[in-house]
């Protein structure tokens, strides 16, 4: 399905937007970790980083800071994230004690492999699919941040709410990106009347870049939410209220119901851990794709000396784009929620497994077709392109790490204002083609189901079991490719997070290579054709990543230069 999927999804990012020695190891991790004095953290929004300094100040944890963020992204990035949405934990102590937390949306109860299927049984189109409530999946954020803060909390729950209530509450400035979503995203933005009023002025145009926003409405469920708790968003009339709009606007006999919502968990999930030369890579299972991709693509690549072959280097983009083909072409076939079908994750990130997948790749000549590695692989499901979301990290003073990322799915996700937030389109993240010859699809919909995700919250521990850097990305399907490279760029090439993130991004998930537009690969088209690519294209990427690394000075991070993003220390 990649490769019939390969001009639709290039359309949808335009719009968007010879074994060798081991490495060695980088200057983030090359002398005795320090004593960590102080915090910091990234995220896509400086006001949000604010918001987890803040709470890092008053002696809250990376836990706390992370809910923080999570909480202020609601307010001033609604495009991309919030309560409306979902996401996962990972959470790093400086033991190296790693866990994860799945707070991904489910399907509706009712929801059948149909799901997204028209009377004559073939699939609806997806802006059809994206502005109703048969995109709406169960919200996990306030579940999981709630878990979250049982387990590892040091601050009051309430106190995490403060900064993002003070942002609804007192205003914020839209910024020049904020306006650029709400031009281009219109019809889902303005979708209700709620997000019309807020963002649009009377003759329906965007609201001017500078424009202090309020959003008293938000401010009043978040001061709810803080004294209630969780229970306050999905239990009692507030979940009852909450299935009733989705289900409203769900054009199919049964939509989201009370006891969907009422009965929603965040799951403690296993890490998906490997290694990468001597270091340790740790992430998200499924139905996150994102961590046995990335595992993938960097272990693919472990036989090549890749310290050699620099970002200036057409050899290396050759070979990152053939280990991302075959790494896409499992991750496409085998990975959903494995609560409902098995995932073959020991297999998919086996040493010995990726060291012969990577045999394949040749340094001078590009693979006729990239297929799945392991036996009896499901058939090919027909999943729109990913879209949106936004990731944060957080490190202590204490030296524990959480990397974080949370979704709403598409710009301003299915375009339902609830309670002064957006309601998310994660349902669209499932095939909509539930069976390919009389087989089911691993990705199809089923009530309480998952969907796939690419989202790849990661954590790297260096040689001596230390931490080296937390690291995650937004921007859809090309997610694992973002902190694949980030990885390389610190680990291979020594690079400071700062620079590391603003080493360009090719993203190849087919036959079709897609760089991005206005970087220096421009310029090595002509070479990687040369190596053997047929189709290669600029495009202006969905490109989001954030990072904060170990380094012998202290802590350094980084927001993606591409983005508004910053890191701030404590």
């Amino acid at each position: 399905m990649l490769k019939r999927l390969s001009l639709s999804l290039i359309l949808s990012l335009a719009l968007s937007a010879c074994a060798a020695a081991p490495a060695a190891r980088p200057e983030a991790a090359s002398a005795p970790s320090p004593t960590l004095s102080a915090g910091m953290v990234s995220a896509a929004d400086p006001r949000a980083a604010q918001a987890g300094v803040d709470v890092l100040r008053q002696g809250g944890n990376a836990t706390d800071a992370a809910i923080a963020v999570m909480l202020a992204l609601t307010v001033v990035e609604p495009q991309s994230s919030g309560i409306g949405g979902g996401g996962f934990y990972v959470r790093g102590g400086p033991d190296g004690t790693v866990e994860t937390l799945d707070g991904r949306e489910t399907a509706p109860s009712a929801a059948t492999p149909r799901w997204f299927l028209g009377p004559d049984g073939k699939p609806i189109a997806f802006r059809q699919a994206v502005a109703s409530g048969l995109s709406i999946g169960v919200p996990g954020n306030l579940a999981l941040a709630a878990q979250a803060h049982q387990r590892h909390g040091k601050l009051a729950w309430a106190k995490l709410f403060e900064p993002a209530i003070q942002l609804a509450r007192d205003g914020w400035t839209l910024s020049q990106r904020g306006r650029e979503f709400l031009v281009r995203s219109k019809a889902t933005a303005a979708r209700s009347k709620e997000g019309a009023a807020l963002f649009y002025d009377a003759q329906g145009e965007p609201l001017p870049a500078g424009t202090r926003l309020a959003n008293p409405v938000l401010a009043s469920t978040l001061e709810r939410l803080a004294k209630g708790g969780a229970e306050a968003f999905y239990q009692g009339e507030a979940g009852t209220r909450l299935a009733e709009i989705v289900a409203f606007d769900t054009p199919a006999p049964h939509g989201m119901s009370e006891r969907d919502v009422w009965t929603y968990q965040a799951k403690p999930r296993d890490p998906v851990c490997g290694s990468y030369r001597t270091f340790r890579i740790c992430g998200m299972g499924p139905p996150s794709s994102g961590g046995t991709t990335v595992l993938a693509i960097l272990g693919q690549l472990e036989a090549f000396d890749l310290s050699q072959l620099r970002a200036d280097n057409p050899v290396f983009w050759h070979l990152f784009a053939e280990s991302q083909r075959l790494a896409y072409a499992d991750r496409e076939r085998f990975l959903a929620d494995a609560d409902f079908v098995t995932v073959p994750i020991a297999g998919l990130i086996d040493r010995d497994y990726l060291a012969r997948r990577g045999a394949l790749i040749s340094r001078d000549a590009t693979m006729a077709k990239a297929e799945p590695g392991l036996a009896a692989p499901p058939p090919d499901g027909s999943e729109p392109p990913e879209n949106g979301t936004s990731h944060f990290a957080v490190i202590d003073s204490g030296g524990t790490a959480v990397s974080y990322t949370s979704t709403i799915e598409g710009p301003f996700g299915s375009g339902l204002m609830h309670d002064g937030y957006y309601l998310n389109n994660e349902l669209t993240d499932f095939s909509f083609e539930p069976e390919k010859d009389g087989r089911a699809v691993a990705n199809r919909v089923e009530g309480g189901k998952r969907p796939r995700s690419s989202m790849a919250p990661t954590l790297v521990y260096g040689p001596d079991g230390k931490l080296v850097m937390a690291i995650g990305a937004a921007g859809g399907n090309t997610i694992p490719a973002q902190v694949a490279r980030g990885i390389i760029a610190v680990i291979d090439w020594k690079l400071p997070v700062s620079e590391a993130l603003a080493v360009p991004v090719l993203f190849a998930p087919s036959d079709t290579v897609i760089i991005e537009k206005g970087s220096a690969l421009e310029a090595m088209i002509p070479a990687l054709i040369a190596l053997g690519h047929a189709k290669v294209a600029a495009f202006a990427l969905p490109l989001k990543t954030n990072a904060v690394a170990v380094t012998a000075a202290g802590l350094q991070g980084a927001g993606d230069p591409r983005s508004e993003g910053a890191a701030i220390g404590q």
